[in-house]
């Protein structure tokens, strides 16, 4: 009898086979709920037996010794980041360099992606200390929350003020810049009054992937340490069926290519730009990968430590 395992996931596009069953494995039952917000903790949640999770909060648990929970070094999430900076069309800034003294706003301080962009902003020797930061919504729709997360310091890095919507700031002169994984609504429209900060992130991100041999994880697959424990060999299956998704699904986009005019063009300027495998999951090909991850956590202040692939997915690695 197949074991059922219930996953939270936001709906990217690979993991279509895998929830219309055109992927799947007789030693699991996989019943996918998908969600809009990542589910907090998944070791609290009776919901779940697994979630997709923050990078940055697993790194957390693991680096204050909370065994509850359990990841798997399938990163369900990647993407550069250099396309995820905005700024006005009128704005004069061009790089990642000008904003240098200059105000940017994030939408959660310690939030992997945004860890990320950081840290390609440190490449361009813009570190924390050399600008001003303000944590809030993109837009009015988003809620009001506490985006700080304890890392807040007056004078450096702050809560927008009155608690604006990113976007109105930015337009108004209150910000330089924003931080944002996804686009605000209009921001691809012809009359937009936004644009992102580079003018060729492509060329940025593909010399990125060139000296640093990835494409940054954000989002990663997280169990039930109880679950695991009781059923060691569902993370091994899970993740390959992961991988069977995307893959399946890449092959379909690639016969499929009518989704927008140029998909094909673009699926051809991937293929000339990134290497085969450039996804692959795993420790042993994203250890790099992890171990920078690890180093900006700590060099950025998120974490107190600096923590090694191997303390971060210890099962993983004893298998090496």
């Amino acid at each position: 009898m197949a074991l059922k395992l219930r996953l939270a996931l936001r709906d990217w596009d690979y993991m279509t086979p895998l929830v219309l069953g055109d992927v799947s494995s007789p030693r699991l039952e996989i019943e996918v709920d998908r969600v809009g917000t990542l589910v907090a903790n998944i070791a609290k949640d009776d919901a779940h037996d697994a979630a997709e999770m923050s990078f940055s909060r697993y790194a957390q648990l693991r680096h204050d010794g909370d065994d509850s929970v359990v990841g798997i070094p399938n990163f369900i999430m990647r993407g550069f980041r250099h396309r995820c900076v905005i700024t006005t069309k009128k704005s004069p800034l061009r790089t990642f360099a000008d904003l240098a003294g200059k105000k940017i706003g994030v939408t959660g301080w310690r939030d992997s992606g945004n860890t990320w962009t950081r840290a390609a902003l440190r490449r361009e020797s813009v570190g924390v200390e050399d600008a001003y930061w303000y944590a809030g919504r993109l837009t009015e729709a988003h809620p009001i929350v506490d985006r700080l997360d304890g890392f807040g310091r007056p004078g450096r890095i702050e809560a927008t003020p009155g608690e604006r919507p990113m976007v109105d700031l930015l337009m108004d002169g209150g910000l330089d810049a924003v931080f944002t994984p996804f686009m605000p609504k209009g921001f691809f429209d012809h009359d937009s009054a936004l644009r992102p900060l580079l003018d060729d992130y492509r060329a940025s991100e593909v010399a990125y992937f060139n000296a640093v041999g990835y494409v940054p994880g954000m989002h990663l697959i997280g169990f039930k340490a109880e679950f695991v424990a009781e059923h060691p060999w569902v993370m091994d299956e899970l993740s390959a069926l992961i991988d069977e998704s995307q893959r399946v699904w890449l092959e379909k986009r690639e016969k499929y290519a009518d989704t927008t005019p140029w998909m094909i063009d673009e699926l051809r300027r991937c293929a000339a730009d990134l290497p085969a495998g450039w996804n692959t999951n795993g420790l042993a090909a994203n250890e790099r990968m992890i171990a920078d991850f690890a180093a900006e956590l700590y060099e950025q202040k998120i974490l107190a430590r600096r923590l090694t692939p191997q303390e971060l997915f210890p099962r993983q690695a004893a298998n090496l």
